[in-house]
């Protein structure tokens, strides 16, 4: 018995010793296989262009648990060549749960299945529960320009080329200088900040409807005196003082968003929203809006400051039950398309106008974000 059972334990010592290497070898060869298919992969991925790159059939998005608002942004963000020209030079993250959990790899991987795809539409699934681990939940209302700043952010943080994020703020980012001077002595103090919409309001101090874009815009930078309650400390003056408030533009981006704040609020936190008409332009020059002591900025910045509207989302419904879609003009084709989830169809400018708004139609739709793309880029794209 004892001599069996030496030979028993001798022959499972040697059985365990000679499935180590047979383990190792296996591990490398799958490791091996594994990276040869990350690669073939990352090859795939580099060689996608844009759903706009390319003149192929539009491909719309299924809408899975009220993510139309997404769906619009996804169309903005794919339909503009110099986004998805940055997007398709990711570093693609080495591990499958890294992959899950990378929102601008997951918007490569649905942008690939959109243009290799011969469906009419697909399903945003694995983006939609990507962004849920950060928060963006599926069957909620989402306002479209908190939720662009949220994806816009979300990509930004998870690329890890320091080139591509210096191209997406560039692409994006807008400068402004902010001036603060109190009115009972020389103080004055000056701020430069960045944001990545303009965030227009369609009511004036007086509650007014402002009546066009322009009036919009100038309204924003126009300066405001703080007084009375709204008055800020003076360290100066070492008490609380009148203020002039303005801002200044300093530098605008190739791809501006313009938000329009159609939702604003009454009494009792009770959130409003505004339906009326407000046209805005095909061709947008910002040196015919601004004046010189609304600009901060150099004769070769204000020379790239000629704008064509690239696409509109627009809203329809209430704030608690609405709906959006995108209309969005094909940078290669120069052809208007409406993006509806996951309808897609030719439209003209006259449909686009219908975004204006109509005091009397407070489900209608109206344009929530205003993209604007420059007419002459100041510096290359790869």
């Amino acid at each position: 018995m004892g001599q069996r059972g030496g030979r028993q334990e001798t022959s499972k010592k040697l059985e365990m010793a000679l499935r180590e290497p047979m383990k190792a070898e296996a591990k490398a060869q799958n490791n091996e296989e594994e990276a040869e298919e990350l690669k073939a992969k990352v090859q795939t991925l580099a060689s996608v262009f844009g759903v706009a790159d390319l003149k192929n059939e539009a491909i719309g998005l299924y809408n899975v648990g009220h993510s139309c608002c997404l769906n619009s942004l996804l169309q903005v963000f794919f339909m503009n060549i110099h986004f998805t020209r940055i997007l398709r030079r990711i570093t693609v993250p080495l591990y499958a749960e890294q992959q899950k959990k990378n929102v601008p790899y997951q918007m490569l991987l649905l942008l690939e299945e959109m243009q290799c795809g011969k469906q009419k539409a697909v399903y945003p699934i694995a983006l939609a529960y990507c962004l849920s681990a950060y928060k963006v939940k599926l069957f909620v209302q989402h306002d479209a320009a908190q939720l662009f700043l949220t994806v816009w952010n979300l990509i930004k943080r998870q690329m890890k080329k320091p080139e591509l994020v210096e191209e997406l703020n560039d692409l994006y980012t807008i400068c402004i200088q902010e001036h603060l001077a109190c009115q009972k002595c020389s103080f004055e103090e000056k701020k430069n900040s960045s944001m990545l919409t303009l965030p227009l309001p369609l009511l004036d101090s007086n509650c007014r409807m402002l009546e066009t874009l322009k009036d919009c815009l100038q309204y924003f930078f126009h300066p405001e005196e703080l007084t009375d309650h709204n008055m800020c400390f003076c360290d100066q003056c070492g008490r609380k003082t009148p203020f002039r408030q303005c801002m200044k533009l300093i530098h605008l981006p190739q791809t501006l968003t313009i938000h329009l704040k159609r939702f604003c609020f009454e009494k009792a936190a009770h959130i409003h929203k505004l339906s009326h008409y407000l046209p805005f332009p095909q061709d947008l020059d910002f040196n015919a809006v601004l004046t010189e002591s609304q600009c901060q900025a150099d004769d070769n910045e204000k020379a790239g400051w000629q704008y064509d509207l690239f696409a509109v989302v627009a809203h329809s419904g209430s704030i608690s039950c609405g709906h959006y879609c995108a209309y969005i003009r094909s940078l290669t084709e120069r052809k208007w398309y409406c993006f509806n989830d996951s309808e897609v169809c030719q439209v003209s400018w006259d449909d686009v106008k219908c975004t204006y708004g109509h005091s009397n139609l407070h489900w209608g739709e109206t344009a929530y974000l205003l993209i604007y793309m420059k007419k002459h880029p100041q510096w290359p794209y790869p």
